[in-house]
This record gives C-alpha cells, structure tokens and sequence, in this order.
C-alpha cells in the first residue's frame, strides 16, 4: 500500500489523495515517486477513464516541495520521477483528463500539479501562489510555462515576478480555476464533474484533450486543424463511434466501450 498517499476507486473515477498533513502536503522525493506509480497506472487501466487529486485534511492541497527535507540534505536539488513532481507535471502523454480538487493552500510545486490538470475546482478558503522567487528558485515545475499558457502573460507576470497569494475568487476570475464552492462541498463538486466527463465516450474525451494540447503547439489555427491526432483517428473507427448515435436515435444512455 502507498505510505504518502491513498487511492480510492469508484467505478470509472480514482481518487488520489496526498497524505502527508503534517507538512501541508509538501513532497519529498519519495511522496512525488509515490504519485508517479499511481499516475503511471491510472494511465495504463482501461478501466479507469478520470482521475481527481486532492490533499489530506482540510489546510493545504500541498504546499509544493518539502523546503525543510531538501534543507537537511544540504539544498541540493531533489529527485522527482521521469513524469515531473508529483508524478504530474511532465507527463506530456496522458491523455485521461485528471481533476485537481484544491482543498487549501497550493504554493510551488503545488500550484504546478493543479496547473497540470486539466480542470481545478477550488474550495472557498484555496489560496494559490509560485512563491519560488522568495526563496531563490523559481517556478520550473512547468508553471513558468503553464500560467502565461492559462491565464495570460501580463496576468501571470503579475503572480511569478512577485510570489504574490492569489485566493480562489481571484483565481476564477483569472482563469484557471473552473469552480470555487464552499470546503464541504468541495470533493462532491469534483465529483460531479468527473462524473459528467464519465457520460461521454471516453475515446472523445481522450481525442479531444490530445487534440488540443498538442495543437497549442502548431503554428497557426490551420497547421492545428491539419494535423492528424491518433486518438481522433482512433474514435472515427472505434465502437463507439457508431454507439453515440444509434442511442441517440433510439432515445437511449449510450453504452461506451472505449475500443
């Protein structure tokens, strides 16, 4: 069983929760290669078609890299596994949509994994920030990248050039939060989402998340929407593809199977 963090299925959904509260959830090296195995077979389960990641009690979905554990190790830069922090932030070839369920304080590494999502739902007391510039570092995790990516370059400049905490209604404002709800209401809401992902066919949902973070890459709008996408290619052939329609039709919940 996983010592850093606890997984929980139900039905098409895992839930991942980081379970080090004593440290706000902060990740050291053997948290982070802890959630690289748990991403690597949610990734690989055709079983499971969403993934949500929160954080153990109700102070910090995580507040980034473990400071004090890199300290007594003298500073030296920590280990993270081949799919980035977290298991999360450089994993390019996942294209199963995962939830970021922000419960409290995500800072650094943290915000990173959330920016990694592909939707964040924030409970009311969430509080966002890249504060690596105040402790020397800067946000390399992908969040340099992401942020301008998501919300903007002048709006991001704004959080990365000065560390600056941004509280979940600012977030939603700026972009890159989807919903803010009360704490209570938090795991249900991220649920609820997950479950309406569930209901469509999941080869759409994996077509469509590659089509569109591979075509931010293209050149232009047209290089984008001539590029061929294997997983598209791969629903126009699929069952499924005949499915949605015939249930259409037929006035019927359609029955996916993902081939």
């Amino acid at each position: 069983m996983p010592e850093f963090c606890r997984l929980e299925r139900d039905g098409r959904i895992l839930t991942v929760t980081i379970d080090r509260p004593e440290v706000m959830n902060a990740l050291h090296p053997p948290a982070s290669f802890e959630l690289g195995e748990a991403f690597d077979e949610f990734a690989a389960d055709p079983d499971l078609w969403v993934a949500i990641i929160t954080g153990a009690g109700d102070r910090a979905f995580s507040a980034g890299n473990d400071l004090k554990f890199q300290a007594e190790r003298g500073g030296r830069a920590v280990e993270t596994p081949r799919t980035g922090f977290g298991g999360l932030t450089a994993r390019f070839d996942n294209f199963k949509p995962v939830i970021a369920a922000v419960n409290g304080v995500a800072m650094g590494g943290g915000f990173e994994i959330a920016l990694a999502c592909d939707l964040i739902v924030a409970s009311e007391g969430a509080v966002f920030a890249l504060p690596e510039p105040r402790v020397g570092m800067a946000a390399m995790a992908g969040g340099v990248h992401r942020l301008p990516r998501q919300i903007g370059l002048k709006r991001a400049m704004g959080m990365l050039l000065t560390g600056r905490r941004v509280s979940a209604a600012e977030g939603h404002d700026l972009g890159f939060v989807n919903e803010v709800v009360p704490a209570s209401e938090l795991l249900p809401a991220a649920r609820r989402w997950a479950d309406q992902i569930v209901e469509c066919a999941p080869l759409s949902v994996r077509g469509s998340k590659q089509a569109v973070m591979q075509g931010l890459g293209s050149g232009s709008l047209e290089e984008a929407m001539k590029t061929r996408f294997d997983l598209l290619s791969a629903m126009v052939k699929s069952e499924d593809f005949v499915e949605g329609p015939l249930a259409f039709a037929q006035k019927r919940r359609p029955r996916w199977q993902g081939r």
